[in-house]
């Protein structure tokens, strides 16, 4: 059994939290905006505390898992997928990463580029996304410890600057508009959880370094039932009170675009260091030959060359599609933690249990069916798509394994 006693290479829960945050401030501005503009008020506050009520449950259970493998989420999964049928979801798990971490790379150059463009400079936009990129490397490259420390000194900036541009949002002289309230409180919810699910789901990684259970848990409760709404409906006040579809131009509205510009600079540099943290962790599974400092390297520098291609608009969508895919892998490694895994990790069971688990990929493949299919309303269940999935995958697995369990 993996001791899970606290010591001296792990992190308490305020920092995890920090980290966590950092990742998440990027997704947030970029949806928070679209939400912002289709509710009121009122509704806003509604939707933004549902959503983190649903998020905080969740990721206490996905980091907890963590806490007690200490393993990351490509370990975890072995165990229910078979040690060769984990291969495939960490492809899978690794494509989809290493995406956000280009299209970020992509932001960051973009924004540095409209940040500079206001002062008479212009530089290439290939450029500035390398130089992002070898910010996101020197962020990752020496492990964990180096990354708390960036979150420490970012998150706090990013947090002032968020401060200001609510100030200058609810204070502006300019003209404001009703909002109409033209989204359900059900989607309005999804979209609320869906922003930030994948990081949930793949929260074990951030487990496996935190001092104790007591940790891992304050650790999802500060971000996700504390910090993620408040931080979800500050990037929402602007456009609701504008009328604008993105922080960018609600702030325009209010002559105040160079404070969001450089919190969307901020908020790429946390988030992708991030992103390359967890990318490194999976591509470390796939690659073991290789130290995890080269493969931190290698994709940024894959990171800048796809980065600074024009991918925005095909390359979001496919990654939305494998981020449907993702959830229903939480769903079935919590089910096999609570059903199998509570006293531990044993790996010598990974040499007896069948290397690839059919049954389990069933469950994946019907989770992610159910996932897509109420993304696009071919039938609800609790009306928001990703925790469908997860259900859906954490119930079959259970009835599938039980199944296979009897017949042993």
């Amino acid at each position: 059994m993996r001791k899970t006693d606290e010591n001296t290479n792990t992190a308490s829960g305020f920092h995890i939290a920090m980290i966590l945050l950092g990742i998440a401030v990027t997704p947030v501005l970029l949806s928070s905006s679209s939400l912002g503009n289709q509710l009121s008020r009122s509704e806003l506050l509604t939707v933004v505390g549902l959503g983190g009520i649903i998020l905080a449950i969740l990721a206490s259970i996905t980091i907890s898992v963590g806490e007690k493998a200490r393993l990351p989420t490509y370990g975890i999964v072995k165990y229910a997928f078979g040690e060769r049928g984990a291969v495939a979801i960490n492809i899978l798990m690794a494509i989809s990463l290493f995406g956000w971490i280009a299209v970020t790379a992509n932001m960051f150059g973009h924004s540095v580029h409209d940040l500079l463009a206001q002062h008479g400079m212009t530089l290439p936009i290939p450029l500035l996304v390398a130089v992002g990129c070898c910010i996101f490397v020197a962020s990752t490259a020496f492990g964990f410890v180096v990354l708390g420390k960036v979150a420490q000194i970012a998150v706090p900036v990013i947090a002032l600057v968020l401060c200001y541009i609510l100030y200058v949002a609810m204070n502006g002289q300019a003209d404001l508009v009703q909002s109409m309230g033209s989204m359900e409180t059900g989607v309005a919810v999804s979209t609320v959880v869906g922003t930030i699910i994948v990081l949930v789901a793949t929260l074990p990684d951030f487990g496996s370094f935190v001092h104790n259970r007591k940790h891992a848990l304050i650790g999802a409760i500060i971000t996700f039932l504390v910090a993620y709404p408040l931080l979800y409906w500050v990037g929402a006040t602007p456009s609701a009170l504008s009328g604008q579809g993105s922080l960018l131009a609600a702030m325009a509205v209010f002559g105040s675009v160079l404070p969001a510009a450089l919190l969307l600079v901020f908020a790429c540099i946390t988030g992708n260091a991030g992103n390359m943290f967890q990318g490194t962790l999976v591509v470390s599974t796939l690659l073991t030959r290789f130290p995890k400092w080269q493969i931190t390297l290698a994709l940024g520098v894959l990171s800048a060359i796809v980065g600074s291609m024009n991918i925005m608009g095909w390359f979001i969508p496919f990654l939305l599609f494998l981020g449907i895919a993702t959830p229903p892998v939480a769903g079935i490694y919590i089910a096999d933690f609570f059903l199998y895994r509570r006293h531990g990790y044993q790996e010598s069971v990974l040499a007896v249990e069948p290397q690839i688990k059919v049954l389990t990929f069933v469950a994946w493949v019907a989770g992610s069916a159910v996932g897509f299919m109420t993304v696009k309303g071919i039938f609800t269940l609790t009306t928001i798509p990703s925790v469908d999935s997860i259900l859906v995958a954490c119930v079959g697995y259970a009835l599938l394994s039980r199944k296979k369990y009897n017949q042993a």
